[in-house]
């Protein structure tokens, strides 16, 4: 594994500056670009050791905290083991951040985020990869629908909601998109049922993306992070391998 330098560093943006983590191979050479969109917990230690890992592999990684505009990282006090089912009240003091991310305000720091990416000397050129977790994996959708030309692939893991009743369902934005998809289901997860599931598949079928979903039976919502009680280590050794491949695929010229 190449070594990694990794930095904090601040992005500026429409509504202020948005704190991110950055991880490049320490290697003085210029890499793909990668934008990873957080899980509801936000900007944390487990999530900067994910960037450094995809780093390792070759790529310069870009992790905002996507609840700036309430402080910089952490915006909410999380224990080092994150169980929900103990800490109830930490769904409470994140869902309200999420729904703030309206799709408005994501294209606008999405577009920021992608400059910074674009203007760095570490950043080769081409198009970008996105991974996102949980409501990351749907942040991500909306992302490449609305940059399809600077987005090469994009990668989703136990995200949702990926179909909703609203007119912004991320499902009902595919037909912008031109980077290749992939999409791993969490099997134990209320936030993507099998119709669901069933439906994002036929959005992005209709709209002719490029594309593979798969379900990681026995899994709960949440098995990539490390940091919490959903966390299964094959599961997310399987989503590295995935993630990976997906990126060597499409980010390299």
């Amino acid at each position: 594994m190449t070594a990694v330098h990794g930095r904090s560093v601040d992005v500026p943006t429409p509504d202020g500056v948005a704190d991110a983590y950055v991880a490049y191979p320490d290697d003085g050479a210029a890499h793909p670009g990668v934008l990873v969109i957080q899980d509801g917990f936000g900007l944390r230690p487990s999530l900067r050791s994910l960037a450094d890992r995809i780093a390792a592999h070759g790529y310069t990684v870009l992790l905002p905290n996507a609840y700036y505009r309430h402080g910089r990282a952490p915006v909410i006090e999380l224990p080092d083991f994150i169980d929900p089912a103990e800490r109830p009240e930490i769904f409470q003091q994140v869902f309200p951040m999420i729904r703030e991310l309206t799709p408005e305000l994501l294209r606008s720091d999405a577009d920021a985020y992608l400059d910074w990416l674009a203007a760095s000397p570490q950043v080769a050129a081409g198009g970008v990869g996105l991974t996102g977790y949980c409501m990351g994996a749907r942040l991500a959708v909306l992302i490449a629908a609305m940059f399809p030309d600077r987005v090469a692939a994009v990668a989703g893991f136990h995200g949702g909601p990926l179909v909703t009743d609203t007119p912004d369902s991320p499902h009902l934005t595919v037909g912008n998109i031109t980077a290749e998809l992939y999409f791993a289901h969490a099997g134990e997860d209320d936030h993507m049922t099998a119709e669901h599931i069933a439906q994002f598949d036929k959005a992005l079928e209709a709209a002719g993306v490029r594309h593979r979903t798969e379900v990681y039976e026995g899994a709960q919502h949440g098995y990539t992070q490390a940091d919490t009680s959903a966390h299964d280590p094959e599961a997310a050794e399987r989503h590295y391998r995935e993630l990976l491949a997906l990126f060597d695929r499409n980010l390299h010229q």
